[in-house]
């Protein structure tokens, strides 16, 4: 049988690796977009490494973070994006506004 530890630990540093990457891209933008779509990446890299270190670890419980992990991501993600595109809306209809006073 093939031992995967050593390969599982190299990608779980690689994973860090661009998760960082991607924490920078959170924080530095520049819209708010490119951060919504960066905190999803993070946390399915993290997801990832949960999964490979169930694998290193030879644990199949640590499974079922990573699934709880999966829904805690995908709601996080679902209620930034429903909070952008009200913001987004926001500033559309008062964009809308400033034209017809400017217009009148």
């Amino acid at each position: 049988m093939i031992d995967f530890r050593p390969f599982s630990l190299v990608c779980i540093f690689i994973l860090v690796v661009l998760s960082f990457a991607c924490l920078i891209r959170a924080i530095l933008g520049p819209k708010i977009a490119d951060r919504i779509v960066a905190v999803n990446m993070i946390g399915t890299m993290t997801m990832a490494i949960i999964a490979l270190l169930a694998v290193y670890l030879d644990e199949v419980n640590i499974l079922d973070i990573c699934l709880i992990y999966a829904v805690i991501s995908f709601v996080s993600v679902i209620v930034l994006t429903k909070i952008y595109i009200g913001l987004y809306n926001e500033r559309k209809s008062e964009d809308g506004r400033k034209k017809e006073e400017e217009h009148t």
